[in-house]
């Protein structure tokens, strides 16, 4: 059976494989578009399976935030060069990765029950774009119903960097104010220059503490400093780690001569309500998740 331009046409609008592709399935099947589709499905599985042990590192951190603000997700998508990160078939697969995990949470990612049509996605654009591709972790915030308060994003420029945050007040008058998502933007922004680990020192584990601790101890048993010199150094170095690591510790970026704390104190008494950092999280393409809650 004759081949048509037409019928590539179409079978190309159903599943975006290449028009050599097309011309393939369509002379194989017989000119089936039915069994065409799926003759490019199970090559594109074929495909996926064979590319699933090549490195991904590359890809991008992407947000979407609902219209009111009350809830937005954070995703990181991965492919192995910036040439395949920067076309428009990548960033549509992000995009639809953050709707799906917006409409079913973060955790209905591939493999756990939910994730199949994200895989399906996946195995699409592999087969497209011949780079394999992941979805290695994704985050969503809700403000909890009877909580006033907004859920803000920064994305810094290229997608290397995503942080999302919850900022929580008194009413939801506030909330929706301009002042208000100022706030919570400059610390998102700080977030994604300053890199805290943990939303206060209270909340860094002790086993954190004393890993870091023994590498101190160790670095000062050359020093021929007394045990008690060392110890009193150790705890001093291991303050300095905490205020490092901690967000409301940390000098703010665009005032270091204030903390995150005090910023908060300030920007509470100007707006006449409390203000709160409920959690955040840092994706960084590539690496662990950075994330600090409240509890």
């Amino acid at each position: 059976m004759e081949v048509t331009a037409q019928m590539v046409k179409d079978l190309r609008s159903q599943t975006g494989a290449g028009i050599m592709d097309c011309k393939e399935a369509l002379r194989e099947k017989n000119g089936d578009l039915e069994e065409a589709v799926r003759y490019l499905r199970e090559k594109g599985l074929s495909s996926a399976a064979k590319k699933a042990g090549r490195e991904a590192s590359d890809g991008l951190v992407e947000n979407l935030i609902a219209s009111d603000g009350r809830t937005g997700v954070l995703v990181e998508v991965n492919c192995e060069t910036d040439f395949v990160a920067k076309t428009d078939d990548f960033r549509g697969l992000v995009s639809q990765v953050a709707q799906h995990v917006t409409d079913n949470g973060a955790d209905s990612l591939p493999p756990n029950p939910g994730g199949e049509p994200v895989q399906e996605l996946l195995t699409q654009v592999i087969a497209k774009l011949g780079e394999n591709m992941l979805v290695p972790r994704a985050e969503r915030y809700q403000v909890p119903d009877g909580q006033a308060g907004r859920v803000v994003s920064y994305i810094h420029p290229g997608g290397a960097i995503g942080v999302m945050v919850e900022l929580r007040c008194g009413s939801e008058g506030i909330a929706g104010s301009p002042a208000f998502g100022e706030i919570a933007k400059d610390i998102a922004m700080h977030i994604a220059a300053s890199n805290p680990h943990y939303l206060r020192s209270d909340l860094v584990p002790e086993t954190v503490l004393e890993s870091e601790r023994a590498i101190l101890i160790a670095q000062s048993k050359d020093s021929g400093k007394p045990e008690n010199i060392i110890a009193k150094m150790v705890e001093g170095r291991i303050n300095k780690y905490l205020k490092e690591i901690s967000l409301m510790d940390q000098p703010f970026v665009k005032d270091p001569d204030q903390t995150i704390q005090a910023l908060l104190s300030a920007k509470s008494k100007e707006l006449g309500e409390d203000l709160e950092i409920a959690r955040f999280t840092r994706f960084q393409r590539g690496e662990s998740a950075g994330r600090g809650e409240a509890e």
